[in-house]
């Protein structure tokens, strides 16, 4: 992979410590445009130049849903691949400290969602293979390779229990 590859982060802010039960919630976005318009996902987008990927964490969540988010570590990473072209590496947080109410805004709409109602059905294909893992408080380190309009997942490969240098 190439050192200068896009940088990407998203962050799930929870109300309760790792491991989720059923009925704990973490903060989950309905995307309005853009990459993964019409899915749901966490909170998140592009590192920017100069930042680091706990910065952009931050900064997405705060314009995505008005939150402000502290205490995040890093539980997941991902390089993803539409055909044979390297879209971004992902850095994934867990925010357990959250300030204000969720406001929607022209990208997202936030919503409290308990982990038993994750919508799983509504979100990328890949998010069932991983986020389990993380909202139980494990790490995962994966790559996941996407057909060329980013559409149908072909083939991945993750591992579990993984250690991260934070970034």
């Amino acid at each position: 992979m190439a050192d200068d590859r896009d940088e990407a982060t998203l962050c799930y802010p929870v109300r309760s410590d790792l491991p989720l039960a059923p009925d704990d919630e973490l903060l989950m976005i309905h995307k309005r445009r853009g990459l993964g318009a019409d899915l749901y996902n966490g909170p998140g987008g592009k590192v920017e130049p100069g930042e680091t990927p706990r910065e952009s964490a931050v900064r997405e969540t705060r314009e995505e849903t008005g939150l402000d988010v502290g205490d995040l570590t890093k539980r997941a990473e991902f390089d993803f691949f539409f055909g044979e072209e390297h879209i971004f590496l992902c850095h994934v947080y867990v925010a357990r400290e959250v300030a204000g109410t969720p406001e929607t805004t022209p990208e997202a709409v936030p919503e409290w969602r308990s982990r038993e109602s994750v919508p799983y059905d509504e979100m990328w294909p890949d998010d069932e293979l991983w986020l389990p893992q993380v909202l139980d408080g494990g790490t995962v380190r994966a790559t996941f390779y996407f057909d060329d309009d980013g559409d149908e997942l072909l083939d991945h490969e993750l591992r579990e229990g993984v250690e991260f240098s934070e970034k």
